[in-house]
């Protein structure tokens, strides 16, 4: 068959480790086959990110602001061990909160639901996804350990010099005291993403926070989320039949556990970052969790949410077999081609994305899967692969398909 033409191209942006490897894999076995693949590409890998001064990744995200379309490979975020083994200049920031911090975008996240990978809570029967905001918080904090008696105060200093203060606390002895912050006009992103990805997906949106403790910090999120809403989506959202509400954080938690999912999950960037890994769990595996982030001028940016597989990528270097799962990173691939398609007005690359989604799928529930998935699977006949060989049955299920 002809491989399907694109007319735009993707910004593709490499990675680091167990999961370069598998990027590559995808894209000879799966993608380049069937696909006149078009892609802008950007090695994000942490030796290139070194000799470059991190440029490139700052290059990469200004290249998806230009093409609306990017796809990322899991990339190393260095600490002091990695310093010494990539022998870095310094060390670099995460890769994913520049590019956050470029496109105001907020992350969303869901997981791929197979047959027989059950998940915990019995009653989540449709997949929940987490909308974490990604400026600001506890991640922009500062922090200063207190050594004994005195007063701490927070102090806003005008433009013209005017002084505002807040008591924090009256030290008696040692302590320790933390100071953080957001923006109203990335908090006003984050909701504009969170409505869209609502209208988009066609799910109700959920936001909690904990306004009653902080009067003042949660309830500026509270507000605008509602205020936004009235003005710019309710009329929208009651068209389509959808619901926004608002509750607290510690509500939220019970109403999850207790629903059958199927809606999003708006949290503030620390409740979205551990809220997401709690999910992903309590669906079946870190590794068959989908990752999207969406900036409120409609760029989009995918990745799998998991990280770049240290453990199985050293076994790799010495030439021992792996059995990695690479379905959310396909899934990122697919993400990516079908959001393409769906801007270029190309069916057929959507269609594409679509089978090769229901091709993994289909592989594991057929009994074919890596070895993470085979220890937690409900099935009597399950065949454990190895990284390239799953990659390989899932080409054939693709291939029956096309």
């Amino acid at each position: 068959m002809a491989k399907i033409q694109m007319k735009t191209p993707l910004v593709e942006m490499d990675g680091d480790e167990m999961t370069r490897v598998i990027w590559q894999m995808i894209k000879d076995e799966l993608i380049c086959p069937f696909v006149d693949l078009k892609t802008e590409y950007y090695d994000l890998g942490l030796k290139h990110r070194n000799d470059t001064n991190d440029q490139v990744t700052i290059d990469s995200a200004e290249a998806t602001k230009k093409y609306g379309v990017a796809v990322k490979c899991a990339t190393i975020t260095p600490n002091a061990a990695r310093m010494d083994e990539y022998d870095l200049k310094e060390m670099w920031k995460s890769p994913n909160g520049t590019i956050r911090a470029i496109l105001d975008g907020t992350v969303f996240r869901a997981p791929i639901l197979v047959k027989g990978v059950e998940p915990y809570v019995k009653n989540w029967v449709k997949p929940i996804t987490i909308a974490r905001h990604a400026y600001g918080d506890v991640y922009k904090g500062s922090e200063m350990k207190i050594p004994g008696p005195g007063k701490v105060e927070l102090v806003y200093t005008a433009e013209d010099g005017t002084e505002t203060r807040e008591l924090v606390h009256n030290f008696k002895g040692s302590g320790i005291v933390q100071g953080m912050h957001n923006l109203t006009e990335s908090i006003e992103s984050f909701a504009r993403s969170c409505f869209n990805f609502a209208v988009d997906t066609k799910q109700d949106l959920w936001f909690a926070t904990k306004d009653t403790i902080s009067k003042k910090y949660d309830h500026t999120f509270k507000d605008i989320f509602q205020e936004i809403y009235d003005n710019e989506y309710k009329e929208t959202f009651e068209k389509l039949g959808l619901e926004y509400f608002y509750t607290l954080i510690d509500d939220a938690v019970a109403r999850v556990i207790r629903s059958n999912g199927g809606y999003i999950w708006a949290c503030k960037n620390y409740d979205g970052d551990v809220m997401s890994d709690m999910l992903a769990t309590a669906y079946g595996s870190l590794s068959m969790m989908t990752s999207v982030l969406v900036s409120p001028k409609g760029v989009y940016e995918y990745e799998a949410a998991h990280g770049t597989v240290q453990r199985h990528y050293y076994k790799h270097l010495k030439g021992e077999e792996t059995s990695t799962n690479s379905i959310a990173t396909i899934f990122a691939w697919t993400g990516a081609l079908r959001k393409r398609g769906e801007m270029d007005n190309l069916p057929e690359l959507m269609e594409f994305a679509d089978k090769l989604e229901k091709a993994c799928i289909s592989t594991v529930e057929s009994g074919k899967m890596t070895k993470d998935l085979a220890l937690i699977v409900k099935s009597d006949s399950v065949q454990a692969l190895n990284t390239q060989e799953f990659i390989g049955a899932v080409r054939e299920t693709l291939e029956a398909s096309l």
